[in-house]
Formats: C-alpha cells, structure tokens, sequence
C-alpha cells in the first residue's frame, strides 16, 4: 500500500476530518517518490516553514494578531491588554470572552494548521533514516534536526496557549504530542508529559545539529548584503539565512524556555548562557536603530533575532499595514497606555523603543490620540529596507530575561541584575538597577521591560501565564491568575471525536 504526502504550491497542506489530528491529504504526491532525493526532503522540509511563516500561525495570528475580517479575532497581545478597542467583538474577546465565535474560528485554525505541520514534521522523521545514503554533505543532520526542533517547538506553543501553565497544575490533562504519521488519535499528554517530550526532541536536535548547522562555523550575523557578513554567501540558497529558520542556537534557546517553564533554573541558565556565550548575535547599534534613512533603519532588532520566520509577501504586508500603519488603524493603544507600559514617568523617556517605534495620530478631528506602531513598517517598492519583513520567533533580549530570572532562582542576584541591566542599556536606558527586594520585585522588573520588548509579537501573555501572573487591565486593576484566562478552549471537535 503507498503512502502519500500532500503538497500544494510548495506547501505541505492536510485538511482535517472528525478529528483535527487523524489528517488526510487534499491532494496527493506518492511519498516514496517525494523521500527518493535529497532535494525532496529539501522541499517537504521547506513546506513546513511555510506552513509555521502563514497568516494560519506566526506570518499573522500567533504574532501579528488577526487576518478574519476587520475585527480582532483574538491575538494574544490583545489578551495582554495590549491596545484599545471600539468594536464590540474586539472588546469581548479583549474581556477573556473565549466563547466569541470569531475568537473560536482563530484558535480552531491555530490548533488544526499547527497539528498539520507537526504531521509534515512526523513524515519527514518517519522517512529520513531509511534514507541516509542519498544525502549529501550535512543535509542529513540538518533537516532532521530542524524537523525535531520544529515539532518541539510547535509543541510547546500549542501547550502554552491551550492547557494549563506547569506553575498551575504540571500533571493537568494538556495536549497530544503526536510524534508518529497514523489514522489512530495520539493520547493527550500532561503538562509535564509534554514538556518531557519537547526536552527529548530538542536534546536530540541540538546533538545533530551541533556538527552540522553553518551557524556554529565562523557565520557573521549583519543585514543583507552588508559587507562583512555570510548570512548569504553560501551558493546552496538552503544554506544561507540560517536565522530564518530554526538552527541550532534555536534549539537551545527552546532548551531555556522550557526549563524556565518546570521552573528548572540550573537547566535554564545553562542553554541561556551557551547561546549568550556563542557571541553569534550582537547587540543593535543606535546608530541602526536610529538612522536617518527609512531605507536604513532597523526597528526590529535584526541582528538580535536567533530565529525569525520569514514573511515578506504581499498578503503579509498588506495584513501587517492594515493592522497597525493606517492612520486609523485595527490595533492601536491610547498615547496614555503607551506612555504607561514604557513608564515614561520614570525612566521610560531614554527607552529607544518608545522613540521609535511609535508616532502619535489623531484618527478624526478631535478624537483621543493614538500610539501607532511603527515596528513592522516595511517601504512599498520600489524603494528598499535594510532587512526584510520577519516575525521574530526568538530574541537575544529574551535569552538575557531568561539568564536573569534563572539567576535569581539560582540566589545570585548580581548575577539576575547584570543580564537585566544589559538589556536596558541596549535599549537606551543607561541607569542600572542594584538591588531588588525579592523574587516578585525582580519578576515584576523582567516582566515590565519584556512587555516593551514584545510588544506586537504575542509573547508577554505566555509570561504572564508562565509566571501565575495577573494581567494589568489598568494602571490601578490587575485581574488576578487562573486557568479560566490562561487557558484557552481546545476545539469543539477534537473533544468531541476522541475519547482520549
């Protein structure tokens, strides 16, 4: 009997049936002849970072926010109280309001789009053993290491949306970690369970990747093109960019996530500072961040991104202006709630971020002004950027929140203080911090300058979440922690449909 792998326009795409996780292909290429070439595996591979780079997941709603229509469906940094809200759809699902139908529609094509990639990822495995004799040079290793840091990966963000934080209840029911292609529905798995499981694959992928991934052989990370950099100079266009997928710091920045989550400081600080002694990359120049020329200007942090998913594409772009670069546009925060995340009555006036990545609009005469978000601003052709739309899936900054809060766990405060203040005086503030009171005074600091730092990107409510932390509504009302905000509802149909 053959087996067949789905691929449409270069991406690997299954639809679902009953059950999100028992996928069968809309249209259907004989595996064997797929997995008979290097350059098969290649493109298998390829098709799932288009699945990870598609508005279904972080080239929109696990990033950006929504792509339904004009109303938020849900973003998470809309969860984080992150902007400000007319509409009623937007201001329920603002409210922790999980039953809005569009909400529901979002997370539903979340869950299924993730679950697909993770299947592509599983054919790749299934089949790449059997096959090392065609490869050449390191392509063995590489793709499957990317392929088992890629499911660990969209493992541990489907766990940090849709089951409850190890800090809640580490042997709650959570999600199925699917490691194998079948029409049998996989077992839900506990928290620790699945953070067991991502820690095995990552461990697995980094012990591949470590002798294979140019990124650990004299790889100079600049912009494209800039001279002195290799990020491009390789011929073989699969081994260029390697920061445009998951590589191998990738992995063990993933390592110090996940440890961070058990709540395993030695573990954490260690993958922490391997990736922040690799000195691959380096910190943004003012002069960067602050050039004159939109054409030469970096918003984004490039050189700082460990990983980022490539989205430079008309859909995106549009997507990206409609959301945040109208005059009017669908997320947008009051100048007030701007001015009290980056705390500008203290030390947030030096902040680069709140220089740069926000200008002041009134969308109608008379009508309160808005913080609009200059961060994804990318020129329309033909005029030229310094680096191309990504969505950061990894940031030096957090590697250094992570090795400060892992510190601090471990009892070395001057330890915590000295990765916190690094941050800050690359951001511009150039007062550091000495002491701190206890374990929650440091939190609420990592907490504070990580909210400036991802803000737009999605990732301050996994904080919160991670932490047991409330959630500022206002200056003044923090709603407390819970499973009934931090968790959100698994699809309808995936209860329904399995017994398990």
């Amino acid at each position: 009997m053959k087996k067949y792998i789905a691929i449409i326009a270069g991406l690997i795409v299954f639809t679902s049936c009953n059950k999100y996780l028992d996928v069968k292909p809309q249209s259907q290429i004989d595996e064997t002849k797929l997995f008979s070439s290097d350059e098969g595996f290649r493109e298998a591979l390829n098709g799932v970072y288009t699945l990870c780079a598609s508005t279904n997941l972080y080239g929109g709603n696990l990033t950006f926010g929504s792509f339904i229509g004009t109303a938020t469906s849900g973003g998470l940094d809309v969860l984080a109280q992150n902007y400000q809200f007319s509409d009623p759809v937007s201001q329920r699902i603002e409210g922790f309001d999980y039953t809005d139908p569009t909400f529901i529609n979002t997370e539903n094509t979340v869950w299924n789009t993730a679950y697909q990639a993770i299947n592509n990822c599983n054919y790749i495995l299934a089949a790449i053993d059997g096959k090392k004799s065609i490869f050449t040079g390191n392509d063995y290793q590489l793709i499957k290491g990317e392929a088992l840091a890629l499911r660990a990966y969209l493992h541990f963000d489907l766990l940090r949306m849709f089951a409850p934080s190890y800090a809640s209840n580490p042997n709650a029911k959570a999600i199925p970690y699917v490691t194998q292609v079948t029409v049998k529905s996989t077992s839900f798995s506990t928290v620790s369970g699945v953070l067991d499981q991502c820690i095995i694959d990552l461990n697995a992928a980094t012990r591949l990747l470590i002798n294979s991934d140019p990124i650990l052989q004299g790889y100079t990370v600049g912009y494209p093109g800039q001279q002195g950099q290799n990020e491009d100079a390789s011929p073989d266009l699969f081994y260029q960019n390697r920061r445009h997928r998951i590589n191998y710091y990738t992995a063990v920045g993933e390592l110090a996530r996940i440890y961070l989550y058990k709540g395993d400081y030695n573990n954490a600080l260690i993958n922490a500072k391997f990736v922040i002694s690799g000195k691959v990359f380096p910190w943004t120049s003012e002069a960067d961040f602050f050039s004159a020329s939109n054409t030469t200007r970096d918003r984004i942090f490039y050189k700082e991104l460990i990983s980022c998913w490539f989205v430079d594409n008309a859909p995106v772009n549009a997507e990206v202006n409609s959301l945040y670069l109208n005059t009017n546009p669908i997320f947008s925060a009051t100048t007030d709630q701007i001015n009290n995340i980056y705390e500008i009555a203290q030390d947030g006036g030096d902040d680069w971020r709140l220089k740069q990545w926000f200008v002041t609009t009134a969308p109608t005469q008379g009508s309160d002004l808005r913080a609009v978000l200059l961060k994804y601003n990318n020129n329309a052709a033909p005029l030229k950027n310094l680096h191309p739309l990504v969505a950061p899936a990894m940031r030096l900054s957090e590697i250094y929140y992570i090795a400060a809060e892992a510190s601090y766990g471990n009892g070395d405060t001057d330890g915590a203080l000295g990765y916190y203040n690094t941050v800050r005086k690359n951001r511009g503030i150039g007062d550091s911090v000495v002491t701190v009171a206890d374990k929650d005074a440091m939190n609420e600091l990592l907490l504070s300058d990580a909210r400036k730092e991802f803000y737009g990107e999605s990732q301050i409510f996994y904080m919160y979440k991670r932490l047991n932390h409330g959630i500022p509504i206002t200056p003044t009302f923090t709603r407390p922690p819970s499973d009934q905000i931090f968790v959100l509802p698994i699809p309808l149909n995936e209860l329904i449909f399995r017994n398990n």
